[in-house]
């Protein structure tokens, strides 16, 4: 019998942030059973953890409802959560990520950077206020002039699942005191139509607006109906993504 712990990462308080499941397995199973268990959970993201070869590395692989990824920010750091330790670096797809849970309250990891390159604008693609359009390494970048247009902007959907990309981030300047730039996520090609808080798109907006604003540390904001709240610090190759996680409930599962 194995548990799935429920957690919400990047939270401002209960309701918000993205939830998460993290499951810790002896060792790594079927794929087709952590697919069916993230499609269960039905949660943006479920991670799934075995023991490293080492004390303070293990084993993380990420699945949506749908489909296995690459990167997952917030189950990341849920996973570092839920693992308890110190210290910790997981063995991944996308390299080994360092999480570290801080005394403040916050849990780190450590994500690969993840700089735009300017692109044109894909025929078809409409946005208001669209400023600048760029890709990262999974997904397209659109940065609108003013943050309210990030807040009404309501993409086409079944277009973006067609595209080639992951997900399209819409991101604008911060209007609230201590947030230097908000956003949105939608990536309904992967089974999420709009995720509530996205670590991973951070690895491409540290840079963007690292680079615009000149600086190291930056706060954002995701301006989903849960909204979350992220700490960002651009450190070379990789930005330390930072949040608050809390665990909200317990699923048992049959198997594996």
């Amino acid at each position: 019998m194995s548990v799935a712990h429920l957690l919400e990462a990047f939270t401002e308080g209960p309701g918000t942030g993205n939830p998460a499941g993290v499951v810790l397995l002896a060792r790594w199973p079927e794929e087709a059973w952590m697919q069916a268990v993230a499609a269960r959970l039905g949660l943006s993201e479920t991670a799934f953890v075995v023991p490293g070869p080492a004390p303070g590395r293990a084993g993380l692989r990420w699945f949506t409802p749908r489909t296995e990824v690459a990167l997952c920010g917030h189950a990341t750091l849920a996973a570092a959560w839920v693992v308890g330790r110190e210290t910790v670096t997981f063995e991944t797809a996308s390299g080994p990520l360092a999480c570290r849970l801080i005394p403040t309250g916050l849990v780190e990891a450590e994500l690969p950077v993840d700089p735009p390159v300017a692109r044109p604008v894909p025929e078809g693609l409409v946005l208001p206020e669209l400023t600048w359009f760029g890709e990262g390494r999974f997904d397209a970048v659109a940065v609108l002039a003013r943050a309210e247009a990030v807040r009404a902007v309501q993409p086409d959907l079944g277009d973006l699942a067609g595209r080639s990309w992951r997900g399209l981030v819409v991101t604008a300047p911060g209007d609230d005191d201590g947030v230097d730039f908000v956003s949105r996520y939608f990536a309904p090609a992967v089974g999420v139509p709009e995720d509530p808080v996205t670590g991973s798109t951070h690895c491409l907006l540290a840079e963007l607006w690292g680079e615009r604003l000149g600086r190291r540390r930056l706060s954002a904001r995701q301006l989903s109906a849960r909204g979350g709240r992220l700490e960002l610090e651009r450190r070379g190759p990789v930005v330390a993504v930072g949040g608050r996680v809390e665990e909200v409930g317990r699923v048992s599962l049959a198997g594996p």
